[in-house]
């Protein structure tokens, strides 16, 4: 990448990341709400256990996974979108900005936003005394889970670069928030009727659930990794498809 890329990409992400402040409505969807989730169920059953965890610690995997994808899965589609209405992307092709580089500054400021939900977190379960695990366990659950955003971010820019603002926001949410029921990312899995357990198996936010818990020592990790591989390839070809597609 060139100086002059580098120089472009980082006002970008500055921009991506004023902007997501800026608005009240996605710092509240994005960012407060998967926190005050996070600080409201560990308050009340973060003192007990699952899987052999403190339910606190297990949390961190489990509601960091919902707090990483809600970023990942709002904030690059619908930023997409909505510069698709103003016209800010046929703007930037016109002045020689890279649209490429546009859509990698959205996803990392979404990835940036993600650390932050994570460590907010974590702060939380170690003020209230739930969380034991040792500090490299947990950067490795942040690792896992904030590389596992990838197939999301993917999905969501594809999805704003097919649709306007409006229906972009609709059909992430339409999406997003079953898969966080659906996947146990609120209820500990165990508890959901056996026929969600069965559909659970075939969500990837179940799988990068499971993978952020195998860090904590709580199963194995091959089977989830080749799930969110899967997923993610199959995510790039639907955003690749939609670049290629999109009226810009």
């Amino acid at each position: 990448m060139s100086a002059l890329a580098v120089r472009i990409f980082g006002v970008e992400l500055r921009d991506e990341l004023r902007a997501i402040v800026r608005e009240p409505t996605s710092l509240f969807f994005s960012i407060l709400m998967p926190v005050g989730f996070f600080v409201l169920f560990n308050l009340l059953y973060g003192h007990g256990t699952t899987q052999g965890l403190s339910a606190g610690t297990a949390m961190v995997a489990t509601f960091g996974t919902y707090g990483v994808i809600t970023v990942a899965a709002l904030q690059p589609g619908i930023g997409v979108a909505q510069d698709r209405d103003l016209g800010w992307l046929r703007m930037k092709r016109v002045s020689a900005v890279p649209v490429g580089i546009s859509l990698a500054a959205k996803a990392a400021a979404a990835l940036l936003y993600g650390v932050g939900v994570l460590a907010l977190m974590g702060v939380a379960a170690a003020a209230f005394g739930t969380l034991d695990a040792s500090p490299w366990a947990l950067l490795r659950v942040a690792g896992v889970l904030l590389l596992g955003t990838v197939p999301f971010t993917l999905f969501s820019v594809a999805v704003g670069l097919r649709f306007r603002t409006g229906a972009t926001i609709a059909m992430l949410n339409a999406v997003l928030f079953p898969l966080a029921v659906l996947s146990g990312l609120w209820i500990p899995i165990r508890f959901l009727p056996s026929a969600v357990r069965h559909i659970a198996e075939f969500l990837p936010t179940y799988h990068l659930a499971e993978l952020g818990l195998a860090q904590l020592g709580t199963g194995t990790a091959l089977i989830h990794v080749l799930a969110l591989v899967v997923t993610t390839v199959a995510a790039a070809a639907i955003a690749a498809m939609s670049y290629r597609h999109a009226r810009i």
